[in-house]
């Protein structure tokens, strides 16, 4: 009881989560009266980043900044929109499916949400198209970053949980594709109803240059998802070999990215990657004190009085993440539910803990679409001006699907697994 009323004190005065995590391990031990815990606190610190599977983080981080820093998503855009042609709704779709394209690539739903509002905001008013839905529909399209590979989310999973990466990744490409679809079929009924603007008519000579000039960079998703599905490479090797190909592709395809830039990307996703990791690290000593204080065992034995089967824990867990993901971002949210609802999914219920993951994901990056924090929704208002209220408001349907799938996954795991090997 001490130790999270001094974890909730210190996170709602705005002390950085994982130094709320690291500050309850300290209280507990305190209040234990076992000083010789605290000879363990480090060791459970280091033991928590000692994984082979976190090396991919920074190389996906610094996958997104070449591929920015290159011309890549720019490009990955017009190929959309070659794809789509001239329909109802036209740049709608585009907007989701070039999401989708970025997802494989970045990994990181706000990173997504903050590249693809300048890019495609803009151009959607252009057509006629109201800011706010425009601006609300790409916060969305951010939601397929965590659950297309590459994903960092998924990576820390996979840590937390002590399953594959690689796994991790394949187990998110059907939810993730589906997740677009149920977008389309939004898209196409609030189309009918709004009446969208038609996509710009381009000639089959004009979508067969564009194509041209953007298919090779497809090399990049196809080289990180192809070699993990091939079982050539596992994530951390898929990682490191798509990176040079996003470093090739921007220095002799796009030639907007040169090599004297890459000290600086290097940079920038290294100390990314040090927030990412001290979470990481932080999260191993939480969840060595929540197993110490018998928590999972204690959680267990209240949920199995409310759910009687497996299909009942995963609908009351969706709504319990649903509820933390609005509050608490993405890996902080991770971090704190896994080592408690894990043991219990896995343990009491039998469920597979990769579904689980999927599940527990998908979650929380929903919750940073919903209120009252909606990370994505103020991402997306600072780089294009709209509202987030409003943004929320108009984008309901979309929230709808998205519950719809979560539900269908609690239902279904081979929507999960199918691909897993």
């Amino acid at each position: 009881m001490i130790t999270s009323a001094a974890f909730l004190a210190v996170m709602l005065v705005g002390v950085p989560i994982g130094l709320c995590l690291c500050l309850a391990g300290i209280v507990y031990i305190i209040a234990s009266g076992n000083p010789l815990l605290f000879q363990s606190y480090p060791l459970q610190m280091f033991g928590g980043v000692d994984s082979y599977g976190l090396i991919a983080i920074p190389l996906f981080i610094l996958i997104g900044e070449i591929m920015n820093g290159g011309g890549i998503t720019k490009r990955i855009v017009d190929l959309a929109m070659a794809v789509i042609g001239s329909v109802r709704g036209g740049l709608a779709y585009v907007n989701i499916l070039a999401n989708m394209f970025v997802a494989s690539i970045l990994g990181s739903a706000t990173a997504q949400v903050a590249i693809m509002s300048q890019i495609m905001v803009p151009e959607m008013e252009k057509q006629g198209y109201d800011k706010t839905f425009a601006a609300g529909l790409t916060a969305y399209g951010g939601m397929l970053g965590p659950i297309i590979p590459p994903s960092v989310m998924f990576v820390v999973y996979s840590v937390l949980a002590q399953v594959s990466v690689s796994d991790m990744l394949i187990a998110g490409i059907v939810p993730g594709v589906l997740l677009t679809v149920l977008f389309f079929a939004v898209i196409a009924l609030m189309g009918y109803v709004y009446n969208y603007p038609k996509a710009e008519k381009r000639t089959a000579r004009q979508r067969i240059a564009t194509i041209l000039d953007a298919a090779p960079t497809l090399a990049i998703p196809v080289v990180i998802v192809g070699s993990i599905l091939g079982g050539l490479a596992n994530a951390t090797e898929s990682a490191a070999v798509g990176a040079v190909a996003a470093a090739l592709v921007g220095r002799f395809w796009t030639k907007q990215f040169s090599f004297s830039r890459l000290p600086e990307m290097m940079l920038r996703a290294g100390v990314y990657s040090a927030i990412v990791l001290f979470l990481v690290a932080a999260a191993a000593v939480f969840s060595w004190i929540l197993i110490y204080g018998k928590v999972p065992q204690e959680t267990a034995a209240w949920i199995q009085t409310v759910a009687k089967d497996p299909v009942s824990f995963m609908l009351l867990t969706n709504v319990i993440l649903l509820v933390i993901g609005t509050v608490i971002d993405g890996v902080p949210g991770l971090i704190m539910t896994v080592p408690i609802l894990l043991p219990i999914a896995t343990e009491v219920y039998g469920i597979d803990p990769r579904h689980f993951g999927v599940v527990v994901v998908i979650n929380l990056v929903l919750g940073l679409l919903s209120p009252p924090v909606g990370l994505c929704f103020f991402v997306a208002a600072a780089v294009t001006g709209a509202k987030p209220g409003k943004m929320f408001l108009v984008t309901m349907p979309f929230f709808g699907v998205s519950c719809i799938l979560l539900i269908l996954l609690s239902l279904y795991p081979f929507l999960s697994l199918a691909l897993i090997k």
